[in-house]
């Protein structure tokens, strides 16, 4: 096999996996080319790289989906090879064939592999070939809208659409009836084309409450192939992986080694070069069904690594130079058991909306493995996926690796932006996880007790009084020791949580605070203020926590949870509800809007939908607040708007 050296890596993504990647490159020897867009001009990943080339405008489109600007970015820097990251291009077989007719080594399968493995249809039929067990479904070439409810009603609800080109469950819809299969083959349609510019669809079976279970295989040019175990990532949400975590509870030895064989022949059989992902789904009785093929790294590699000691960047970086394999399948160790999270921006009580802007304290813990690209101040943009960090552990067992997990979640601070930190918590401390039994269906069926407030959040409440108190510029300055006098009472009113709440402080002649609220009333005790921590007593306990005050708004944080509050106490009153209990329908979050789905002089009624937006690669309806008929529509399709923009109005 001809040997392919290279010295220079262009790194064709953005954020925690540019970093990850100029991490090993480096380790290795190698240069680091980074790539930005508008929106990423000022980004860690640009700032750490030993070059960086702008590609482009702040949608994915006119930049990390530009294949002709990353070549061009390439040459410019005098890289000699492209590593795609995930996502983006990273299984797009035209970016692989460009970069191999640009003279680049392209850290990856080869286009024809990509191309294989990357349509969803085309690879069922592949494996199918090979004996794969695959999951009943439609992939034919008729994409009319009749001809797929007629297969969809074939193979029987629920069914699944999934995005042929698609991944990280963008294009991709759970059916459980035919009256609601056409909007959804719309959406999932629109999704695909704008994530992947493909709108083609296949039809699955939906296997109720399965595993989501996927093999790590490996290949080299000389055709060697190994797999490196399972993970288990059925903690999802919207079809996008939450969770994950190696071994897996459902997984027998038996069972791995069978999973394993079929995913190293598959390998094989396409004389696979780099790192790849065998999806499966394991069913309650134990049988699993081939879904697709990732051709590339994935975002959960991390647990890999940590439970086999292997840097699979560095493998990647390794076979595209052409070396063979470094160790044989006997060679490959499990040991202990890691879990993974990922931190997204979003609201989870919020249907789990993906919330932007900037992150003004961001801080993570030594004690544990944070993959990231953010320091206090970095934005957070609304174009690109809400995934901002990857939080790992590892144990030598399960209920150490989790226990570890907690903890590191706990000390990590991320204020100024709506995170799913405490939902993330709430799911490694539920019962059903703790036990390994989580399935595909764990967030649906137990959501209530996932987005229940906090034990503490009254608690939260009074210490977020204190903290308004003592950094109110009118307040008297903290300092330790008694007071001669009760001063400076502070009647305040405050909102979190979509609710207001009155709240009175006062310091007592013996230097502590009092914070009553509905008729409880917490007392303070304070040991430290710094300008971003306090540590304090109450109840007989030290305590610590992590805020930051920003005007009229004051961004908490203790044991893992964050709260953002809103003093109202000198604010004028909310003019129109924001609900849209006015008439007039507001953009939840910036985005793109994708669909207008009512006329002006249409009627409408509560709930109904009237637009469709796409942000951070997801799509999210936004519903009339009132019945009413449509007096204006305020922006077309295709139009980038702003949180709180007016985008359609109701009158009587």
């Amino acid at each position: 096999m001809q040997h392919r050296p290279f010295s220079r890596v262009l790194i064709a993504n953005r954020g925690e996996i540019a970093l990850r990647v100029m991490r090993s490159a480096r380790r290795l020897g190698l240069g680091v080319v980074a790539v930005y867009s508008d929106a990423d001009r000022d980004a860690l990943h640009v700032k750490q790289a030993d070059q960086a080339v702008r590609i482009g405008e702040a949608l994915p489109a006119q930049s990390y989906l530009n294949i002709p600007a990353i070549i061009a970015a390439a040459k410019a820097s005098g890289a000699d090879a492209v590593h795609p990251g995930y996502g983006f291009l990273a299984e797009n077989e035209d970016f692989a064939q460009a970069c191999k007719d640009a003279g680049l080594v392209f850290i990856g399968p080869s286009p024809q592999a990509i191309l294989a493995m990357g349509n969803k249809a085309g690879a069922k039929e592949i494996m199918k070939k090979a004996g794969v067990p695959c999951v009943p479904g439609y992939q034919g070439a008729d994409q009319g809208d009749e001809v797929m409810l007629a297969e969809a009603k074939k193979i029987g609800f629920p069914v699944m659409i999934k995005a042929v080109a698609g991944g990280g469950g963008r294009g991709m819809r759970l059916v459980t009836d035919a009256a609601s299969f056409a909007d959804a083959l719309r959406s999932a349609r629109s999704e695909a084309k704008a994530a992947f510019g493909d709108p083609t669809v296949i039809l699955e079976r939906a296997i109720q409450n399965p595993r989501h279970i996927e093999i790590q295989v490996f290949g080299d040019s000389h055709g060697n192939a190994i797999h490196l175990g399972e993970r288990d990532c059925s903690v999802q949400r919207r079809h996008q992986k939450l969770i994950e975590e190696a071994p897996s509870t459902a997984v027998t030895p038996e069972l791995r080694a069978k999973m394993g064989e079929v995913a190293v022949a598959a390998v094989k059989a396409l004389r696979y070069e780099g790192a790849g992902t065998l999806e499966f789904l394991l069913d309650e009785s134990g049988e699993f069904y081939f879904m697709e093929m990732n051709t590339r790294l994935q975002v959960e590699h991390p647990v890999t690594e940590a439970i086999t000691g292997l840097d699979l960047v560095e493998l990647q970086l390794r076979v595209a130079r052409g070396e063979p394999l470094p160790l044989k399948q006997q060679d490959i160790r499990f040991s202990g058991h890691a879990i993974e999270v990922r931190l997204c921006s979003e609201d989870a009580a919020q249907d789990f909306m993906p919330q932007s802007g900037r992150m003004a304290y961001w801080q993570v813990p030594d004690s544990i493995r944070v993959e990231h690209a953010l320091q206090s101040g970095s934005e957070i943009a609304p174009f690109y996926d809400s995934m901002i960090a990857k939080v790992i552990s590892h144990g030598a067992s399960r209920e150490e690796a989790r226990g570890r997990l907690i903890v590191g979640l706990e000390q990590l601070v991320a204020l100024g932006v709506t995170t799913n930190q405490a939902f993330l918590l709430s799911c490694l401390r539920h019962p059903g996880f703790a036990k390994g039994e989580a399935t595909t269906a764990f967030i649906g069926a137990h959501r209530d007790a996932l987005l229940a407030p906090p034990a503490n959040s009254a608690f939260g409440a009074a210490l977020a009084g204190l903290l308004l108190y003592v950094t109110n510029p009118q307040a008297p300055p903290w300092r330790s020791g008694r007071s001669l006098a009760a001063t400076f009472p502070l009647p305040a009113k405050v909102e979190f949580s979509g609710h207001t709440h009155e709240l009175e402080v006062v310091r007592e002649r013996d230097g502590s605070y009092a914070v009553a609220k509905d008729g409880r009333q917490d007392k303070f005790e304070i040991d430290q203020l710094d300008p971003a921590a306090i540590r304090f007593r109450h109840d007989g306990v030290m305590d610590r926590a992590k805020f930051l005050r920003d005007g009229d708004r004051l961004y908490l944080q203790h044991r893992g949870v964050p709260l953002a509050v809103t003093d109202l106490t000198l604010a004028a009153p909310k003019a129109a509800a924001s609900n849209g209990g006015d008439g007039k329908v507001r953009a939840a979050m910036n985005g793109r809007v994708v669909a207008v789905l009512v006329k002006p002089g249409e009627r409408v009624t509560a709930g109904q939908p009237v637009l469709t937006l796409e942000a951070m690669k997801m799509e999210h309806v936004h519903k009339a607040g009132i019945d009413g008929v449509i007096a204006a529509i305020d922006v077309a399709e295709g139009e980038q708007v702003t949180t709180g923009r007016i985008v359609a109005e109701i009158g009587a």
